[in-house]
């Protein structure tokens, strides 16, 4: 029987952003410079392909630093830590090499100046995000968590001329600018970061997205269920009136979804890898008769350095 003709078309840009790249890389040239075992403070980033994959190579993930060996090598994830995990750290005389995404750290350097000069903090963000909790702890005095516009309404600064906002990096302009207006109108004189402070990541692939979900019958979203950058993917996609789905990997796809389609669009959240990607290409080429098209889309140049306690290893001895 012949199989049923499909177009399978790719969102660019799409998968690993700078800061999960970096991260990656950083755990890796742990291990090289330093061995096995390696222990890495909270997923490095939220997939469990690429956690699996670090940890068979000799990392191990803990959620606290008094899970980790006094001295050992240790790494603080993409999505950052408060002060408290950088003073336990340096109790437990822990070897700390920073994963910090250079973005993540902005919003932390943000957070402590406005503090610094007697603002109140409001941060725009999911609770329970790890790197949510980090930028909250990055301060001794109360920092306010919004995450709709209902919050923004219960909000009861202690002085509404001394405030300023930040958001988690993984929100966009689109996502973030509704309660920025809420803020502003019920504090007009709020401060805030320049637009131009937005994770270009996030933004570049919710703007794909949006091209995809107009150009597909169904969108296939790879990304872990507990990734907010790729949940909110799917969620965008859907605003757009297409069907779209969320997987883990290539196992996740339920063909009956692709009935009677004859595009599907493929992207990847920023902690998913190409390689599942391609895998879920292989998969729906083995049940259609698939073209695969890249959409055109922004090409992203962005690299972060690694830490200098890796690049000074890379030296040679003199």
């Amino acid at each position: 029987m012949a199989k049923l003709a499909l177009q399978v078309i790719l969102a660019e840009p799409r998968g690993f952003c700078a800061g999960v790249v970096r991260a990656i890389e950083i755990v890796e040239r742990a291990l090289e410079v330093f061995g096995p075992p390696v222990y890495v403070r909270h997923e490095i980033v939220h997939n469990k392909h690429v956690v699996d994959n670090l940890r068979a190579k000799g990392a191990r993930f803990v959620e606290e630093a008094e899970d980790i060996p006094q001295g050992a090598v240790t790494v603080f994830s993409a999505h950052g830590v408060a002060r408290k995990v950088v003073d336990d750290a340096g109790v437990r005389r822990l070897q700390v090499i920073d994963a910090t995404c250079p973005l993540v750290s902005k919003v932390h350097i943000e957070t402590k100046r406005y503090a610094r000069k007697g603002h109140e903090v409001v941060l725009i963000g999911h609770p329970g995000h790890p790197e949510v909790e980090g930028t909250m702890g990055q301060v001794s005095s109360e920092v306010h968590l919004v995450s709709d516009i209902a919050d923004v309404a219960a909000l009861e600064p202690t002085d509404p001329t001394k405030l300023a906002y930040v958001t988690q990096t993984t929100l966009s302009v689109d996502d973030t600018r509704e309660i920025i207006a809420a803020l502003k109108e019920r504090f007009p004189e709020i401060r805030g970061p320049d637009v131009k402070d937005i994770c270009y990541a996030t933004q570049n692939r919710q703007t794909a997205v949006r091209r995809l979900a107009d150009r597909s019958d169904v969108v296939l979203v790879i990304g872990a269920d507990y990734s907010s950058n790729s949940n909110r993917l799917r969620e965008i996609s859907e605003e757009c009136g297409t069907d779209s789905y969320l997987i883990a990997d290539a196992a996740g796809l339920d063909p009956a979804w692709l009935d009677g389609a004859r595009s599907v669009g493929i992207t990847a959240g920023a902690s998913a890898p190409e390689e599942l990607v391609q895998a879920l290409i292989g998969r729906l080429d083995n049940l259609f008769d698939i073209t695969v098209t890249d959409l055109d889309g922004i090409e992203e140049n962005v690299t972060f350095r690694l830490p200098r306690e890796l690049l000074d290893a890379e030296k040679p001895l003199i």
